[in-house]
């Protein structure tokens, strides 16, 4: 008697088949997207990262739940995995000039811990994103900045050159005058032009739509000239803008930083961090975890044992994965 073809695979296989649709049209709630950007922006990293990482590979959404993953690996500086994150979202939308200027921005940081076999590669294809970014949105200023300070710090050999980060400052002046200025200043630097650039990075502070950022980076330039009355200037001025901007927090962050790197005024600075944490406008630019952590050691140098304690755990409920030796 002929045999009956087997079909104990028919069901299973069946199955995977459904599977694989459901993966492919499946859609990733905006609403989640939203919570996981609100997350991202707060400092929640271990929140996002949960929220993040079980969601489908492909499918609406899919690219920027990518992209955010990548951006929540940045904050934690896990360079390799944020790369293989914003790769996957360019993949899922090549169209996309945030996708890419992120690509290369993590890709910048990746070959500067790389290597020097690998190093070279990665910042070749960190220069080819952040192109790309530009070539397809020759208005997104994040990604003409990064470009140009792209230009402007790597050496000819790897893409770089002054006259070609002049010509993005050029292009900036039409996007954002303030970015531009900066953006001259870098150059000026670079060239160790130290009067050029305090000229540009004063230039900027007095065209920037939100001053206090500036401040802060004219800061970091006195701190680098160790002209520390400038220094605390600067820092004024950006205590003073961020006090007339809730949405320029970022700059106490940042300034705070400043005046870490010079160890100096560590009273300030903790207070500056403490202002930050508690205002309406964290950002991921400036993680509430690191900020907690740099709390942590202001505090112990103040000689708050126990306030430098309760930071440290804060910073680890928020972002367990992160190294504190990194901040």
């Amino acid at each position: 008697m002929r045999r009956q073809p087997t079909k104990v695979l028919a069901l299973p296989l069946a199955c995977l088949a459904v599977a694989v649709a459901s993966q492919m049209y499946a859609q990733i709630s905006p609403a989640t997207l939203s919570q996981a950007n609100t997350d991202l922006e707060n400092g929640q990293a271990d929140t996002a990262i949960a929220l993040l990482a079980p969601l489908p590979s492909t499918g609406d959404g899919a690219a920027e739940a990518q992209n955010l993953l990548c951006r929540v690996r940045y904050t934690l500086q896990q360079w390799s995995q944020a790369a293989s994150e914003c790769q996957q979202a360019v993949n899922l939308d090549g169209q996309n000039s945030d996708y890419h200027m992120w690509l290369g921005r993590v890709l910048g940081w990746q070959a500067s811990h790389a290597s020097f076999l690998s190093a070279y590669g990665i910042a070749k294809h960190s220069l080819s994103e952040m192109q790309a970014a530009v070539k397809l949105n020759p208005k997104n200023g994040s990604a003409l900045s990064d470009l140009g300070d792209y230009y402007a710090q790597a050496p000819g050999i790897a893409g770089g050159g002054a006259d070609k980060a002049q010509a993005i400052a050029s292009q900036l002046d039409k996007v954002d005058s303030a970015r531009a200025q900066q953006l001259r200043g870098d150059i000026a630097m670079a060239k160790k032009d130290y009067t050029t650039a305090e000229n540009e990075y004063r230039q900027a502070v007095a065209v920037a739509r939100k001053p206090a950022d500036y401040w802060s980076v004219l800061a970091n330039f006195y701190r680098s000239r160790q002209q520390w009355s400038d220094l605390d200037s600067a820092i004024q001025g950006c205590i003073a803008a961020a006090a007339k901007d809730k949405n320029s927090s970022f700059a106490l962050y940042d300034g705070a930083g400043v005046f870490i790197a010079a160890n100096r005024n560590p009273a300030l600075a903790a207070q500056m961090l403490e202002n930050y944490l508690s205002s309406s406008s964290l950002t991921e630019e400036a993680p509430a975890f690191i900020a907690h952590i740099r709390l942590s050691r202001l505090k112990q140098q103040l000689g708050d044992a126990a306030g430098a304690k309760s930071e440290l755990a804060i910073a680890a409920q928020m972002a367990k994965e992160f190294n504190p030796a990194q901040a």
